[in-house]
């Protein structure tokens, strides 16, 4: 399998708040330099690179003198806005020392849920990689409020991965990978080499949040694997910590824990309904509907029990079970209020509910992805 890795052309990196703020010490202007070392020689191969950059918030509270993190959001924004001019300004001087153009690229959840504006940051990202440029992606937490509750990069790191079409998610971190337990609490937990992106038990082993100074933790990278997996790409964990850890990790080398991609990619319209990170609404269905879901076929009214939330048609909304799983998400056909007057009934019967039939589909099949 580490000869996917060694193959892929094009890769997102991913570096964690703890490295690039030496804990939260500071900008780690030597991991940073070394970073764009490592980027350089990567171009030079011939392969295309995206760094998605935590620590903003990190290098904020550090300008700031604060020694823990904020909770209140306008706090938080304020950090993330000190912080971005530091930033920023050490991946340009670093990136010019090797001869490197990079681009400051901000980005919100919002800006990837919006079909027109997924297209616009696709078409922008894929223009700079034309001109040889490095992006350098960050979340854009001056201005948003729920996208900070994510925590760290890593599902943002993953919807670049998707966005883009990358072969290869590389997520460095502080620890060395993926253990089968916590290795702070379990002294038996092992590294795991690698595996499915889609096995759930990753989950239950990756334990819970992150540091102080970063929100993540193994869980979110576990997460991000999965939700990479269904563009395609493989993602890789590995410590960046370790001597020329991403040059090591993109030739292949056996380090860190790699979480492989099984399945084949999804189409472009479909990985975009999967990024969906803020739904508008829910439908609960029942169980017909969910095996009907499962073969291919489209969502009918008649298979839905419940409706909640408001939404307008067009609108993206999660498909539930009774107890609350989601196993579906899609673009619908009719409004909140029109769902739940037809909810329950067969599509026969639509026109006589509402006076009129905009579609015999609540969702279509090809507006629809399983989750």
């Amino acid at each position: 399998m580490r000869t996917r890795i060694a193959q892929s052309k094009r890769l997102v990196v991913k570096v964690g708040s703890a490295l690039v703020t030496n804990d939260g010490a500071g900008l780690a202007l030597d991991f940073i330099a070394d970073c764009a070392r490592q980027i350089s020689l990567l171009r030079q191969s011939k392969r295309e690179v995206l760094l998605v950059s935590s620590g903003a918030i990190a290098a904020g509270m550090q300008r700031l003198g604060w020694t823990t993190r904020p909770h209140a959001m306008h706090d938080l924004q304020a950090a993330a806005a000190v912080g971005q001019m530091g930033l920023a300004q050490a991946y340009e001087t670093t990136f010019t020392r090797h001869a490197l153009k990079a681009a400051q690229i901000l980005l919100t959840h919002e800006d990837l849920a919006d079909r027109k504006r997924y297209l616009n940051a696709r078409s922008t990202l894929q223009a700079l990689l034309a001109y040889g440029v490095v992006p350098i992606i960050n979340e854009n937490d001056t201005v948003v409020t729920d996208e900070i509750k994510f925590g760290d990069n890593d599902t943002l790191g993953a919807l670049v991965a998707n966005l883009v079409e990358a072969d290869a998610l590389i997520i460095l971190t502080d620890q060395k990978g993926l253990y089968t337990a916590d290795p702070r609490r379990e002294p038996t937990a092992t590294l795991i080499d690698e595996g499915r992106a889609d096995d759930r038990q990753y989950e239950a082993m990756a334990g819970g949040a992150g540091s102080g100074i970063s929100k993540g933790g193994m869980i979110t990278k576990v997460r991000a694997a999965q939700r990479a997996a269904r563009s395609g790409a493989h993602t890789m964990i590995v410590s960046g910590r370790e001597e020329d850890a991403l040059l090591r990790a993109a030739q292949g080398e056996v380090i860190g824990t790699l979480l492989y991609a099984n399945e084949s990619p999804l189409t472009a319209r479909k990985q975009w309904l999967a990024d969906h990170l803020q739904l508008a609404g829910s439908l609960m269905l029942d169980a017909g509907a969910i095996d009907a879901l499962g073969g291919g076929r489209s969502l009918l009214a008649v298979g839905v029990k419940t409706v909640e939330g408001e939404f307008e048609r067009g609108a993206a909304v999660a498909c539930r079970t009774t107890a609350g799983r989601e196993v579906a998400r899609g673009l619908i056909n009719y409004s909140s209020s029109e769902t739940r007057r037809i909810a329950g009934h067969a599509t026969t019967e639509i026109e006589s509910l509402l006076g009129y039939v905009d579609d015999e589909e609540l969702i279509h099949r090809d507006n629809l992805v399983l989750l």
